[in-house]
């Protein structure tokens, strides 16, 4: 080891060594100005950077972000060094050029260097980062042949390349051949098992893992938010802030913990998250603040969200902030508010790019914005620079479907540079039913049973057409065809939140512990309502049967369930927030309505595409939905 550190310096002459331990020291310190007079003087008094030399050098440059002058001093390098190659490719992996490692590997190995285990962790990381796992193959063969695999550095960076390119099983075959290991290699295959979703392995080797570190928990946490286990994540959460436990969240985890109180519509848990990311300085962070602000749009208080987005400074509003804020608005439908925020931001300076255009076409759409929609979707690519894509084709789509251009949809779809999925094929069929137009909602279908066989949403939707307008034949045929593959229509449910539990219903739903109470409420409900104004709308119940057992089926939606049950455990005044998996049903919408005027409640309703905030008799969305 000796020998291999004083190579370098033997027949070195001493000003050379000099220069070396300036730039050794000068590496990390955010010193690249000093640097660079220190070579500007090399190059007056005529000193050529050896391999030596040079290799501290790039360290500098490369810690200061200048790949630039990195390539310049190892192109002018005669001799080069396995030293010299190892911190360029440093260098260049750091600065996320990890292509120029590839090149400079690539170099290394053909002129017959042979990597160590200073190279092969930088190049396995960029292999990773480009999803190169047939080069990363190689480089695995590579340490195999050199001794390498059994390094605690590149076994872990093994470990991640596989992860991150989709091989777990190939990860946990170094795993498992490992005779030491870091807290890299466990955290990384946790992290792969998560993204695959395969918890039961993840928990496994979460709970043997000796001395778990922040990064273990946190990706157990993020791992079960991303994939829509909100319990477990919140759970998870709970254990580590438990007053026994070693490890504390940081801020990471607090953004990776915040998302899955907004996929519950968990308000009062994600207000204790704020409070104790308050309490310990977490909400400092700017990342942080966007989750904040994120997690109380997606629970329905949008003042709130307003209010913490306010209190940042601007220097603190980063694009994801803006974007945060726009999106909000628009899925609470406040579509004005969305485009003078879109206005602050330009003036700002603030760059917008694809996810701030979505938000801001989704808030047109929602507030029936056509042709601001429309204006800002022409000027995306002119004067902003940011280049349409399908999503917001998609939202143009819902934008014309919404205000009943179904024939201007329809032709922008045939027109589009990319082929219609899903969810523009979808958009149409929904305006179709909106509008009651079945032309154009059986054209829309037909292209939905190709692209999505397996989505009986779509199917049902037709067919409730269908027995709109009496033709049963079609209703009867689409229903057998729905039956003959097998295929179910989802259940509509709905919960609310209470005291920190949720509390959810199905329709009819009889199984809740306050069930004679909700039932109570709801008989009583009808004449109440009537005598404000509500006329039941019984076209939402698609059965052919009497009127007087459609206003019945009516009464037990699942939303309405849900609403009773806040009614009657909840004190007059408190907000009411529920949750519907699929969009609200229109006659509920009325209900509700009628609802909040009467017991002088403000009622929130989060389904599939938005928010529905009644108060006093009034909807948000201004029956345009």
């Amino acid at each position: 080891m000796l020998e291999s550190f004083m190579k370098p310096l033997l027949n070195t002459p001493p000003y050379i060594v000099s220069y070396a331990q300036i730039y050794q020291f000068l590496t990390g310190k955010n010193s690249l100005s000093l640097g660079r007079q220190v070579h500007a003087k090399m190059i007056l008094r005529g000193v050529i950077p050896n391999a030596f030399l040079a290799a501290k050098m790039v360290a500098m440059y490369g810690s200061s972000g200048d790949v630039s002058s990195v390539a310049k001093l190892f192109d002018r390098v005669t001799q080069p060094t396995v030293l010299l190659y190892n911190s360029v490719v440093r260098a260049f992996t750091n600065s996320g050029c990890c292509n120029k490692t590839l090149e400079v590997y690539n170099q290394m190995h053909f002129l017959g260097f042979r990597a160590d285990h200073f190279t092969l962790p930088f190049v396995l990381k960029s292999c990773a980062e480009l999803f190169r796992v047939g080069l990363g193959e190689c480089v695995h063969g590579v340490s195999l042949r050199s001794g390498l695999e059994l390094d605690v550095y590149v076994g872990s960076s093994l470990i991640n390349m596989y992860v991150k390119c989709g091989k777990v099983r190939e990860g946990r075959k170094v795993f498992d051949g490992m005779s030491m290991r870091d807290h890299s290699a466990w955290n990384a295959l946790i992290a792969g098992y998560t993204k695959e979703g395969l918890f039961d392995f993840a928990e496994d080797l979460f709970r043997r893992m000796p001395n778990r570190n922040i990064v273990s928990w946190t990706a157990m946490i993020s791992g079960y938010t991303q994939n829509g286990l909100a319990d477990k994540a919140l759970g998870l959460f709970d254990e580590m802030t438990d007053e026994h436990s070693v490890v504390k969240p940081n801020w990471v985890t607090i953004v990776s913990v915040l998302p899955a109180c907004a996929h519950s519509a968990a308000l009062e848990r994600g207000r204790k998250i704020h409070s104790y990311a308050s309490a310990n300085g977490l909400d400092l962070n700017s990342n942080v603040q966007s989750a904040l602000i994120a997690m109380y749009a997606k629970c329905g208080s949008l003042t709130d969200a307003e209010y913490y987005f306010g209190r940042m400074r601007s220097s603190e509003k980063h694009l994801d902030a803006w974007n945060t804020m726009i999106t909000a608005y628009a899925s609470h439908g406040k579509g004005m508010e969305a485009v003078s925020l879109f206005e602050e931001m330009i003036i700002a300076g603030v760059q917008p790019d694809a996810v701030t255009f979505t938000g801001l076409l989704s808030g047109c759409s929602h507030s029936g914005l056509v042709d601001v929609g429309i204006k800002y979707f022409d000027r995306m690519s002119t004067v902003y620079f940011v280049e349409p894509c399908y999503e917001h084709y998609a939202c143009v789509v819902d934008i014309l479907g919404r205000a009943g251009r179904l024939v201007e949809g329809c032709n922008l779809i045939s027109c589009m540079p990319m082929q219609a999925g899903g969810s523009i094929w979808g958009a149409l069929l929904a305006a179709s039913r909106k509008h009651r137009n079945l032309e154009f909602a059986e054209i829309s279908a037909k292209k939905l049973f190709v692209l999505e066989p397996n989505n009986s949403g779509n199917y049902v939707l037709l067919s409730n057409m269908y027995a709109q307008a009496g033709m049963w034949d079609e209703v009867n045929s689409l229903r057998a065809l729905l039956k003959s593959q097998g295929m179910k229509k989802t259940p509509g449910y709905s919960w609310i939140e209470n005291n920190g539990k949720a509390h959810f219903f199905l329709g009819g739903d009889k199984s809740h512990v306050l069930a004679k109470e909700i039932y109570t409420l709801l008989e009583q409900l009808p004449e109440k309502i009537k005598a404000a104004g509500y006329i039941p709308d019984t076209s939402f119940v698609l059965h052919d049967v009497s009127e007087e057992e459609k206003e019945d089926n009516l009464l037990t939606h699942s939303e309405k369930l849900a609403v009773a049950f806040g009614l009657i455990s909840t004190s007059p005044g408190t907000v009411l927030r529920v949750t519907k998996n699929l969009q609200i049903c229109g006659d509920c919408h009325t209900a509700i309505k009628f609802i909040s005027k009467i017991y002088g409640r403000e009622i929130i309703v989060r389904d599939v595409s938005r928010f529905h905030n009644f108060r006093n008799g009034l909807c948000s969305c201004g029956d345009y939905w």
